[in-house]
């Protein structure tokens, strides 16, 4: 698939977002990505949304630290969820509903607030 032929349509539902994942790992030659790889690069970006949140609450951080904004790591770790939820035919949607209906039955407490 051409890089430039990439569209995510108006509005997407998850699974519009799943099949985008899908194209562009394709396009960017990405699909080859074990879902150990792709869990790799999700702590890795997990570690920079850290960074991120660190750097937006006035927390020091390396000022050597090339540094993303909140909104681009949480997208990236998003395209990896997306990733690796497709690389074993999980439709995010459903698991989280079906999730969603078994949290729903579960007691929190919340301390401390």
């Amino acid at each position: 698939m051409n890089k430039s032929k990439l569209l995510l349509k108006e509005n997407p539902s998850l699974k519009d977002f799943q099949k985008y994942v899908t194209e562009l790992e394709e396009a960017r030659g990405f699909s080859k990505q074990t879902v150990l790889q792709k869990c790799l690069m999700l702590g890795e970006e997990v570690g920079e949304l850290f960074k991120a949140i660190r750097k937006s609450e006035n927390i020091s951080v390396d000022q050597k630290s090339v540094i993303g904004s909140i909104d681009e790591e949480l997208a990236d770790i998003f395209i990896y969820l997306c990733a690796i939820a497709n690389r074993h035919n999980i439709d995010l949607e459903e698991a989280f509903r079906n999730k969603e209906e078994i949290n729903k039955t579960r007691k929190w407490v919340i301390k401390n607030q």
